[in-house]
């Protein structure tokens, strides 16, 4: 078998196959393996997460996921890194991280357990066509023609180009006969217009996240929000970000509405506030406000408030029902991603209905497998994604 790609899907796919007996080769473009992984969790390489569900996932074709996760739960994914030599440790929600807490840790060992397998490993190695006559497969690559009775296609999606990522395997299972959902970018930040943004860059608050499309309320997610100099961050944001991308792909008004305070109700911040008010006291809005929130954000509070108090004391329930409205409610429209290059995965891919749940084979072309990414599937932030590279892998291997 050739498998193209050497990430996460493609390792773990190279060294179930070797496992069990069949002859590997595992061709990757980068002059190393693992690139993506490496720079997941800030380095930290959040690899799984406990609390494996279907819903966690998204794909146009939801019986496929449920299919494919059957079976294969987060202690499946366990045994196999147990295997390898790799502990993991449990962090907040269910996320799963090597107990070294180094990405480093799992490539090497990822790799190491594959040239022990038996598979060749050959990077630099960039495939410009597939062909199959008969039951061979042809590849053309930059070292030359290769050729095998099965092949893998792992070559992940466009998201993080500057990691590798890139629309060849599309390109090549297009070509063979299947079918792409659209790829939008996912786990990406926002950008905005809005000037005031960028006065505020560099305040993070933990708060709550809506996002509405023509007007409609379409989810929301709690979270920290950072602002930027080019719109908003934060994984709030990141969580938020599949549906804004699919939204704007339609060309949707998408805008977000912020709860800077989720924690406290309008209630309870509003008496808050009443509490504060000095009704003899001369003090500025503008410096009383900085009591309870960042000085950034202050000018633009006021300004969607529409309050027409200057000072503390002329603050009256009215006035204080304005600025609760606005801390809870800021407006900040959306008009672009920072597209692939800033996301972590990709929406879209191979329509799954074209491949088999059990095997990952294409049911258009024998012997031909999909794993990982380049899939119409994409998980939520957490580790999931991770988890249907690794299953997917081990799948394909126990075929």
């Amino acid at each position: 078998m050739i498998i193209i790609g050497a990430g996460a899907a493609g390792l773990c796919a190279a060294i179930a196959c070797a496992r069990a007996g069949q002859r590997v080769v595992l061709l990757e473009q980068n002059s190393k393996v693992g690139k993506k992984i490496l720079v997941s969790g800030n380095g930290k390489c959040n690899i799984d997460n406990r609390y494996i569900q279907a819903n966690r996932f998204h794909s146009r074709d939801p019986d496929f996921v449920e299919k494919v996760l059957k079976g294969y739960d987060f202690s499946v994914v366990e045994k196999f890194f147990t295997s390898i030599g790799l502990e993991l440790m449990e962090g907040k929600e269910g996320k799963m991280f090597p107990m070294s807490l180094q990405a480093s840790s799992v490539v090497e060992l990822l790799k190491y357990e594959a040239k022990r397998a038996g598979v060749q490993i050959v990077c630099d190695c960039t495939v410009t066509g597939i062909a199959k006559e008969g039951d061979i497969f042809t590849l053309e690559t930059t070292q030359g023609t290769k050729s095998c009775h099965k092949l893998l296609i792992s070559s992940g999606s466009p998201a993080a180009p500057q990691l590798g990522g890139n629309d060849s395997g599309y390109a090549f299972a297009t070509k063979m006969g299947h079918s792409l959902i659209p790829r939008h970018p996912s786990l990406v930040q926002l950008c905005s217009e809005e000037s005031w943004v960028k006065g505020c860059a560099g305040v993070k608050v933990a708060g709550l996240a809506k996002l509405y499309a023509n007007g409609e309320y379409i989810t929301e997610k709690k979270g920290d929000l950072l602002f930027t100099n080019y719109g908003i961050s934060g994984l709030a944001i990141l969580d938020l970000s599949r549906e804004v991308s699919i939204r704007l792909a339609n060309f949707d008004y998408c805008e977000l509405s912020l709860d800077l305070m989720p924690e406290l109700s309008k209630e309870r911040l509003t008496n808050l506030l009443l509490a504060r008010v000095h009704t003899e006291s001369e003090k500025p809005i503008g410096l009383w406000l900085q009591g309870i929130i960042n000085k950034k954000l202050i000018a633009i509070i006021l300004k969607q408030s529409k309050s027409r108090a200057q000072a503390e004391k002329e603050l009256n329930r009215k006035e204080i029902n304005k600025l609760v409205h606005s801390i809870k409610n800021l407006k900040l429209s959306i008009n672009d991603t920072k597209g692939f290059k800033g996301a972590e995965v990709a929406t879209g891919g191979i329509d799954t209905t074209e491949v088999n749940p059990q095997t990952m084979e294409s049911k258009l072309v024998p012997d031909l497998f999909f794993a990982g990414e380049i899939l119409d599937v994409d998980g939520d932030r957490g580790g999931f994604n991770f988890h249907w590279a690794w299953v997917t892998g081990l799948r394909v291997g126990y075929v």
